[in-house]
């Protein structure tokens, strides 16, 4: 987690971490233009289409508004081709969401399973690589979430998540989701075949027994509860996750 912004651990949360936006952060509305029109347009354009062959460049954009509106959700690609209009098919939804991933603005998880063939056939979990991705296509400002526990604690897990996504592709880990029948972890981890299952709770949230039904199942090399019920969330930001092994 940054520190030099000057940003409280929350307004971290918030704002995410583009140096170029922190000093806009006062004022929330040319916040907002920064990240859309300086970041989000400059590498969707430059980045993925100038470089890549995409058919239908505007479903691209759609993809990307509804994963980052909807990071730390499971939706279904037949789900999403409901939601997002000249969806074409699963195909290509799956494959708009890796170029995103590419670009480093918002990956999909997978559900884990040591069966890499059912993993890759997963309903994606969205992820912003950085939450200000998610802020920013909120109806809420930041003394308005602060305001709103449940919609705050989406936020912080997509913190989390963020974290540990970014440290994935430095480290080359596996980041994932776990989630069978009523049963559910938030973020699995995976690295030389040791598995860390991380379940985050902020507040108002489930009941965790999903990492014991995933430590009973899979023994993972440790679980870990990051917020209300253990380590906290502040501080679990300053760790390097490869630590974590």
């Amino acid at each position: 987690m940054e520190e030099s912004f000057g940003f409280s651990p929350e307004e971290y949360i918030w704002f995410g971490g583009y140096p170029g936006g922190a000093s806009l952060a006062k004022d929330e509305k040319r916040w907002r233009e920064y990240i859309r029109n300086s970041l989000v347009e400059t590498t969707i354009s430059k980045d993925i289409l100038m470089l890549t062959r995409v058919h239908k460049p505007a479903l691209l954009r759609r993809l990307f508004e509804l994963a980052c509106a909807r990071s730390g959700q499971i939706i279904s690609y037949n789900k999403m081709l409901g939601q997002l209009q000249d969806a074409g098919n699963t195909t290509t939804l799956s494959h708009y969401l890796d170029l995103l991933d590419m670009a480093g603005l918002v990956a999909g998880l997978e559900n884990y399973s040591p069966s890499k063939i059912r993993t890759r056939a997963s309903s994606p979990k969205f992820q912003v690589m950085n939450t200000a991705l998610q802020s920013v296509f909120s109806p809420f400002n930041f003394m308005q979430i602060r305001q709103e526990p449940a919609e705050w604690g989406r936020y912080v897990e997509s913190a989390i998540g963020a974290h540990l996504a970014n440290a994935a592709k430095v480290h080359n880990m596996n980041l994932c989701y776990w989630r069978y029948r009523d049963d559910e972890v938030d973020f699995v981890l995976e690295k030389d075949r040791q598995v860390i299952a991380i379940e985050v709770k902020s507040g108002v949230r489930r009941k965790a027994r999903g990492i014991d039904a995933f430590a009973k199942k899979y023994r993972p090399h440790k679980t870990l509860m990051v917020g209300s019920e253990g380590l906290p969330w502040q501080q679990f930001l300053k760790i390097d996750p490869l630590e974590l092994f």
